[in-house]
């Protein structure tokens, strides 16, 4: 599991360490796993052309000692200074004993277009806020030079904690970060301007039970996925009942039910004015006429997808003492009050768009805000709360580490694909997974089963709960 922590808990952390060790040891530990990044990404050192961008402070410490190591190696290494005053003394010096050089700003613009590799040291994770004028200046010279880049622990101009980019930010193709993941090169935007994310272990130990954010990997999900025994049979496994669908909109019924089969649990029920389509499409399915009350025994619901204004429906769910998953129309059509209300777990699994419209806010401020969405709606609702986007974020109501997943792909922008997401979190609900939990492996194996399905080309909902079975033995396999 990946763990990243707030800036307040690395620098505590970073106290500690230096507290018992010499003096520049750990920036010294800091600029040698970056020095080797560097250099694996350029491939051939010597003779590459490197500039360093270096800001005040650590992070431009960091940038000029890696600088140092480069240029030991053979490689032209130019340092752009864009505070000189207040440049790192010691890096300084390791930099030009190298045989490095050290210019002004208003010298940089035809060095980094020659560049083989530009080194952002600009802003460390204290920043806050977007670039400055100079530095955004310098920031477009790179994003239109060929030059590879390397940020030092996070891209500059974006927020460490929270993920935001408010103006100006540097993109990376290479982000090294040291000691932790931070929480804002797991989120979007900020993970955007990040690229592919390098961590170098210079030995923090972060407070326990600190973490601000967490991001699953295969064993973690692999630990989470029901699977039965000899004993057990369809209902032991968990029965998942979908209340979903509607004249207009009978596919979200088809997709929600899709997902569920395929989602761990025992048996799916379904009921609504959908059935005809759904035992078509699928026959194992167990439907009913009858509304949620009479439709038999359930582990847990899924109501919304394709609900249209069935807003009775969605209020007799609600009143069950199951967990319930509650999507689409649902959230349109649920009362706060008997959402905050319920005793079961709920699970609500809003896009951006549906998040802005329950918080009362534009749909740019959930986007360029993710984190903070997520939490207030957790709150807000006393639910669990899975917000959709390119990456997915699930946050409980009782605080604690938010879940962060990356593994889909941009071709699951596609219609249905919340459907099939919703009946696959069911599932697991019904197999009797948390509302965390749940919509955690759910949202992993959903994206993992999107980027089966799309392989890099166009996909429909029906293909990504085709490959759910395929993500799960991936899952496993690769836990083993």
């Amino acid at each position: 599991m990946r763990t990243a922590y707030s800036v307040e808990t690395v620098r505590a952390a970073e106290r500690a360490l230096m507290a018992r060790l010499p003096e520049g040891a750990l920036m010294q530990r800091a600029a040698a796993g970056l020095a080797a990044a560097c250099a694996d990404l350029l491939g051939r050192v010597y003779g590459s052309r490197v500039v360093l961008l270096v800001g005040s402070g650590d992070n431009g410490g960091d940038a000029l000692y890696a600088g140092a190591r480069l240029a030991r190696r053979g490689a032209g290494v130019t340092a752009v200074l864009l505070t000189p005053e207040r440049a790192h003394a010691g890096g300084l010096r390791a930099l030009r004993r190298a045989g490095g050089t050290v210019v002004a700003t208003d010298s940089a613009e035809a060095l980094i277009e020659r560049a083989d590799l530009v080194v952002d040291g600009i802003v460390g994770i204290g920043g806050k806020g977007g670039l400055r004028p100079e530095a955004e200046r310098l920031a477009g010279t790179v994003t239109a030079s060929r030059a590879a880049v390397v940020a030092v622990d996070l891209p500059s101009g974006v927020d460490a904690d929270t993920g935001e980019v408010r103006g100006a930010a540097l993109r990376a193709d290479l982000t090294v970060t040291f000691g932790t993941y931070k929480p804002g090169l797991l989120v979007d935007p900020a993970r955007e301007y990040a690229g592919v994310v390098r961590l170098v272990d210079i030995g923090l130990e972060p407070a326990a039970g600190a973490a601000e954010l967490e991001a699953l990997q295969h064993a973690d999900v692999a630990r989470l996925l029901p699977v039965p025994v000899a004993e057990s049979d369809k209902y032991r496994r968990g029965v998942v009942g979908i209340a979903a669908g509607s004249a207009r909109y009978p596919g979200a019924a088809v997709l929600a039910v899709s997902g569920a089969l395929r989602g761990g649990a025992g048996a799916v029920r379904y009921v609504g004015p959908a059935a005809q389509a759904v035992v078509a499409r699928f026959p194992e399915t167990l439907v009913s006429d009858a509304g949620p009350a009479r439709a038999g025994r359930v582990q847990a619901w899924v109501v919304g997808p394709g609900a249209g204004d069935d807003a009775a429906t969605v209020a007799e769910v609600l009143g069950t003492d199951v967990p319930v998953l509650l999507d689409a129309d649902g959230l349109r059509l649920a009362e706060r009050d008997a959402v905050r209300g319920r005793a079961a777990p709920t699970l609500m699994t809003p896009h951006a768009g549906e998040a802005a419209a329950l918080l009362g806010v534009r749909r740019e401020e959930v986007e360029g805000a993710r984190l903070a969405a997520v939490r207030e709606l957790a709150a807000v609702y006393r639910a669990t709360v899975l917000l959709k986007g390119s990456t997915t974020l699930v946050a409980g109501f009782e605080g604690g580490a938010v879940r962060a997943n990356a593994t889909g792909t941009p071709w699951l922008a596609t219609a249905g694909s919340g459907d099939v997401l919703s009946g696959l979190a069911g599932s697991l609900l019904a197999a009797g997974l948390s509302a965390v939990d749940a919509g955690s492996a759910g949202a992993y194996l959903h994206g993992l089963a999107g980027r089966f399905a799309a392989a890099g080309s166009p996909t429909g909902a029906h293909d990504v709960a085709s490959h759910i079975p395929k993500a799960w033995r991936d899952v496993q396999a690769t836990a083993r």
